[in-house]
């Protein structure tokens, strides 16, 4: 579970977002960054049994800096007010789908997978994979769990073509599927659950659940332009 004092932490850091707030604040962000490495640590530790592929993962691996890049951003804002945990085969460093659970107080805190707005080679890839195997995915997504918990793919303003991508057409079967831009799904994680003993089996469940749904996307980026492993 989340402990009290970090989501504290984030609200308030949302409301005073500056370096010289934080730099006040430095000995309660180390507390925070604490919490956040044993609760990546925790929800790792379960997985690892669910899907062996995580076995070489580390939880340092799966945790982001509270820095901002604002480099290319109208939002000047230093630093994020939301933890992130985001669960890779090999570590953060391949490009492959993975599972990721979203805190924020006050706002959208979600858990669920997949991959988003990946660059055209392995965009490439996923289409490839749901175009020749679209039964497969017909299958995860239909899964009744599956169904129960995310519904299907997420699908975000501005991530789905209009149009078919180039080298498909409109009457494939899978069309709504090769328009996305991003392949992930999610689902929300209840506010009033975060700081109690119910966040983490919630949090392992839903994770559980998109694990074919990774296994499928994975296969698609392993593959060389052939189509094999």
């Amino acid at each position: 579970m989340v402990k009290q004092a970090t989501l504290d932490f984030l609200r308030e850091l949302r409301q005073n977002n500056s370096k010289e707030w934080f730099d006040k604040n430095r000995k309660r962000y180390d507390a925070v960054k604490a919490d956040y490495l044993a609760l990546a640590g925790s929800i790792l530790d379960v997985m690892k049994k669910v899907d062996p592929m995580l076995d070489m993962t580390t939880a340092k691996e799966c945790i982001f800096r509270i820095n901002r890049d604002i480099r290319f951003s109208a939002d000047k804002s230093p630093y994020k007010t939301n933890l992130g945990i985001a669960l890779h085969a090999g570590g953060k460093k391949f490009n492959l789908a993975a599972y990721y659970v979203h805190i924020e107080p006050d706002a959208t805190s979600f858990a669920g997978g997949g991959i988003w707005m990946p660059e055209a080679p392995l965009l490439s890839k996923i289409r490839k994979e749901i175009h020749y195997f679209y039964p497969e995915l017909r299958k995860v997504l239909d899964e009744p769990s599956f169904k129960k918990t995310f519904g299907d793919l997420d699908v975000e303003e501005g991530h789905k073509l209009s149009r078919p991508p180039k080298g498909y057409v409109e009457e494939d079967p899978a069309i709504e599927y090769l328009k996305l831009k991003s392949f992930t799904a999610s689902t929300v994680i209840p506010e009033d659950i975060l700081t109690t003993g119910q966040f983490l089996p919630f949090v392992v469940n839903s994770l559980t659940v998109i694990k074919p749904l990774i296994g499928f996307i994975n296969r698609g980026l392993q593959s060389d332009e052939d189509g094999g492993i």
